[in-house]
């Protein structure tokens, strides 16, 4: 068995990896829902981390896949415990981060908005509308003030690379959109018909409940994302296709999950060959508001995986 073979790592902190050299950096998978494991990933360890925003989701798996080293984690846990508004975004995040991952790869399922994109269709989004309201949308906060640019909150190259291999891999009568708005709504109850059609008239493609909140904590830890959305359903608003039900989407996941696998590892080998390089990489170059100095120690220490390549790296004991 899998579990036989895993090694558990109580606390394993490798935050000291140099920030600028991407060589040795990891590249992170946030399994959504119907993707709860990365098939193919080999010599695993399960990394339990505890982190100064709580505990992720689930412990993290960490091997090798497609010549690259692997950091895997269901965003819901494996066992689908969290609702989007209760998943432990900034834990999550920090817990990556802190093992050197600078891509996240984000497979997730959402509704379609638009006739063109149908059910069982992928999409990779370039845009947000955030209508969350009890999420955490950052880690600076409690002394210290940062803000980062999100007028493009996706990488544009790790996007580009996911939407290559996808394109080539999707099996016929299926399609994969490049581009698109994702409206984040807060869940976990589907969309009213009033509320699909506003979305529809903003010009939103898909609708769906946690990538918005990854992808804004991602960009302040210095991570490049992207997301590969896969479509379940029409939501509520298309008149020919019954509203959608639970029934209805877990039947898409299952299909899209398998085809969401090995996009997201052909994906993965070309990371590893390019190890591209992201805006998103030093975002916060020019974001650290607060002199470090006038920030709490204890608030310091939170942030110092994120902050020590531009102020230091923070010694509690130093006066």
């Amino acid at each position: 068995m899998l579990e036989d073979r895993i090694l558990i790592v109580e606390k394993v902190y490798l935050s000291d990896l140099d920030p600028n050299n991407l060589k040795n950096a990891r590249l992170g998978v946030l399994g959504g829902s119907g993707l709860y494991e990365m098939d193919g990933l080999e010599n695993i360890q399960e990394v339990q981390i505890t982190t100064p925003f709580g505990e992720p989701s689930d412990k993290l798996r960490l091997g090798n896949l497609e010549g690259m080293e692997v950091v895997f984690l269901a965003r819901h846990g494996r066992h689908h415990n969290f609702a989007p508004t209760q998943i432990p975004y900034q834990a999550n995040i920090w817990a990556l981060r802190s093992l050197g991952v600078r891509w996240i790869l984000s497979p997730s399922a959402v509704g379609s908005l638009q006739e063109q994109v149908r059910p069982l269709d992928m999409v990779i989004p370039d845009q947000f509308i955030d209508r969350t309201h009890q999420r955490p949308l950052t880690f600076f906060s409690d002394g210290v003030v940062a803000h980062v640019t999100m007028a493009d909150p996706f990488c544009n190259t790790l996007s580009r690379l996911i939407a290559d291999e996808g394109e080539v891999l999707m099996p016929e009568g299926r399609q994969l959109h490049r581009g698109g708005t994702y409206l984040a709504m807060e869940g976990p109850a589907f969309s009213t018909r009033a509320e699909s059609n506003l979305y529809r008239s903003w010009g939103c493609k898909v609708i769906g409940m946690t990538n918005h909140t990854e992808a804004r904590l991602a960009r302040e830890a210095e991570i490049a994302y992207a997301s590969l959305a896969m479509v379940t359903d029409y939501d509520c608003w298309h008149e020919g296709h019954e509203a959608v039900n639970v029934e209805m989407v877990l039947d898409n996941l299952k299909t899209n999950a398998q085809l969401a696998t090995k996009i997201v590892q052909a994906t993965i080998k070309k990371v590893a060959a390019l190890k591209p390089t992201s805006p998103a990489h030093n975002a916060l170059r020019n974001g650290l508001m607060t002199p470090k100095e006038n920030v709490p120690n204890m608030t310091r220490s939170k942030v110092d995986i994120f902050t020590r390549n531009y102020w230091g790296e923070f010694d509690q004991k130093s006066p």
